[in-house]
């Protein structure tokens, strides 16, 4: 057992190595077809073409998976004005064609960034709740798939802006949007579930409960340990294994950001 993980682990890494060696110019006609294949093949942006995981999350705003370069220019038809990337700025051609697109629409296109199977650390979802703040609608926030980060954070759009109860916010969560509870991703539900554990013992708001409880350490140490949110949510409110609000801004291991 052991030879054949350390065998997936370098094939892993492997793959992983020639992923990030091209796809990362678009600049001349040759690089361009190079970057639609590193596109297609290593993003999978041929499964969006036809599936877009396009929803309504509130007057205004939707979520998707990563438009297409054809979806954008629906959503541009639609009234659609603002962009917001929760994936990240990248070097790769995922987001090259999106931005260059984005520019050539004149929809405005907002970078920020959060990960799919890893708990965010508090300075990521505050910029995320900023970001909405300040973005004009209508809008649009995409992840890769559309399942997990675009459902945490129609989940946040609904509760902080929205003022919608978080039983009925998490429901952006869920099969409909193929995010599979079982998987790593389940700890974006864990956040929720932690944060409705939390308000069975006190009245809080969610914005106010990431700015002065939420770390991200403690959080993915109850998930992967499968303690109980309400117990997760009484070690944030008290403190004891909580960081302070400033010392919870170191982002996940590289290996972890996905």
């Amino acid at each position: 057992m052991r030879m054949l993980a350390k065998l997936w682990t370098r094939l892993d890494t492997a793959e992983r190595r020639f992923r990030r060696s091209w796809g990362r110019d678009i600049s001349t006609p040759a690089a361009r077809r190079w970057a639609q294949l590193h596109y297609h093949l290593f993003d999978h942006a041929f499964l969006r073409i036809f599936w877009t995981n396009f929803w309504p999350v509130a007057p205004g705003v939707w979520r998707s998976n990563q438009p297409t370069t054809a979806r954008f220019g629906k959503y541009k038809a639609m009234g659609i004005r603002t962009v917001v990337n929760l994936r990240g700025e990248d070097k790769f051609a995922h987001y090259l064609f999106e931005k260059e697109t984005c520019a050539a629409l004149g929809l405005t296109l907002v970078d920020v960034k959060l990960w799919a199977r890893t708990a965010a650390p508090r300075k990521r979802i505050v910029a995320v709740i900023d970001a909405l703040r300040a973005a004009e609608k209508p809008m649009v926030f995409h992840c890769k798939s559309g399942a997990d980060r675009a459902g945490f954070v129609a989940a946040m759009y609904q509760m902080v802006f929205e003022g919608i109860p978080v039983t009925e916010a998490r429901k952006q969560l869920g099969l409909k949007y193929v995010h599979l509870e079982f998987t790593k991703t389940g700890v974006q539900g864990y956040i929720l579930d932690t944060f409705a554990a939390r308000r069975k013992l006190s009245e809080i708001g969610f914005e106010e409960w990431i700015r002065t409880e939420y770390t991200s350490k403690v959080i993915q140490q109850g998930f992967d340990a499968r303690w109980l949110p309400s117990n997760t949510a009484r070690a944030l409110m008290s403190g004891e294994t909580a960081a302070a609000p400033a010392q919870d801004d170191a982002d996940p291991p590289r290996g972890q950001r996905r």
